[in-house]
């Protein structure tokens, strides 16, 4: 399912932002009392961090019941959503997750620390990302066919950065790569602002970046984006086109923050969180803060994000695949 291409009906008819009035308190007054937690599986700061905070502040105003943020960071997100998986299932514990929680860890870590679909219950879906492919301003590659004709004309030459192995970021990379053919190296970094650095002093040419954390440095100059991965063009940068338009069609990648919670949550619950959920995203501070952040907001019914969960496993279970596996450090 192409969650970008949907349009504002499509989205209602799936129930998608479409609970807008009073909060609906009564499936939270029969859950358990106290404080939700809301489990962000990545340390404090980053881009989840800042979705969830907002996110937890907002529904907390909605239902008058604290929201609590609690980063469980390490294992790329995989110890954090593991910790939601084992919780009781009782509305207590809530999971921010993205795709890397529900598609490419449990595609990558051998065992895998649980299963995406069956250890969780779909909520719904906050905002979706694009990641973005950047090259240094000095490199001779003016747009993505200069790109690609100059890769295919010195094939290994060249390298591309990412934010580490495993990351949206690298395996946006790996996607580019078995679509146009091309073959070029894999530089993983510890983080997506040790690779920018490298980015912009030329250390490398090539790097694949979330687009929230590349934004600041596009709009300074000092790096040239020639694609973000996501069907369609970001608002944020609506001159930037999208790697489909700009030669290699049907490519589509993006990161997303999205609620779940542990498996079997009382479907009452699960109603009602999904559809106060989609009244926060739809708060026009909300969307506005958002935007911000270069996320394009959703908020949807608990049967598109399962859908979405499926779809991301199908695809990036074939790019891991198709590139042996991942070897972490």
């Amino acid at each position: 399912m192409n969650i970008s291409n949907l349009s504002r009906r499509d989205l209602m008819k799936w129930g998608v932002a479409s609970t807008l009035g009073a909060p609906l308190a009564s499936a939270f007054a029969q859950a358990s009392k106290g404080p939700i937690t809301l489990v962000v599986p990545f340390a404090a700061g980053g881009a989840t961090d800042v979705v969830s905070r907002l996110v937890a502040q907002k529904l907390t105003e909605r239902i008058g019941r604290s929201v609590i943020v609690e980063n469980v960071a390490g294992g790329g997100g995989a110890i954090g959503a593991a910790k939601v998986a084992k919780a009781t299932a009782d509305g207590s514990v809530l999971l921010m997750g993205t795709v890397a929680t529900h598609a490419i860890n449990p595609l990558s870590t051998p065992p895998a620390p649980y299963d995406a679909q069956r250890d969780f219950t779909p909520i719904s879906l906050v905002a979706t990302v694009p990641n973005v492919l950047l090259v240094s301003k000095s490199f001779k590659a003016k747009d993505v066919r200069e790109l690609v004709a100059l890769l295919k004309a010195e094939p290994g030459k060249f390298s591309y950065g990412s934010s580490g192995v495993g990351t949206p970021p690298h395996l946006s990379g790996e996607l580019f790569k078995s679509m146009t053919g091309v073959d070029i190296g894999h530089v993983p970094y510890k983080g997506g602002g040790p690779a920018m650095t490298d980015l912009v002093g030329g250390h490398i040419p090539i790097l694949f970046d979330v687009l929230t954390g590349a934004a600041s440095h596009i709009r300074a100059g000092s790096v040239r984006a020639l694609a973000v991965t996501t069907s369609k063009r970001s608002p944020s940068f609506p001159d930037i086109p999208t790697l489909a338009e700009a030669g290699v069609p049907g490519y589509e990648t993006y990161t997303w923050n999205a609620v779940f919670g542990p498996a079997k949550l009382p479907a009452a619950f699960v109603e009602s969180t999904s559809r106060e959920m989609q009244a926060v995203v739809a708060q026009p501070d909300v969307q506005a803060k958002l935007k911000e952040l270069s996320a394009a907001p959703v908020g949807s019914t608990p049967e598109v994000l399962a859908t979405l969960v499926k779809t991301e496993l199908d695809k990036w279970g074939a790019v891991i695949k198709s590139i042996g596996g991942l070897k972490r450090d």
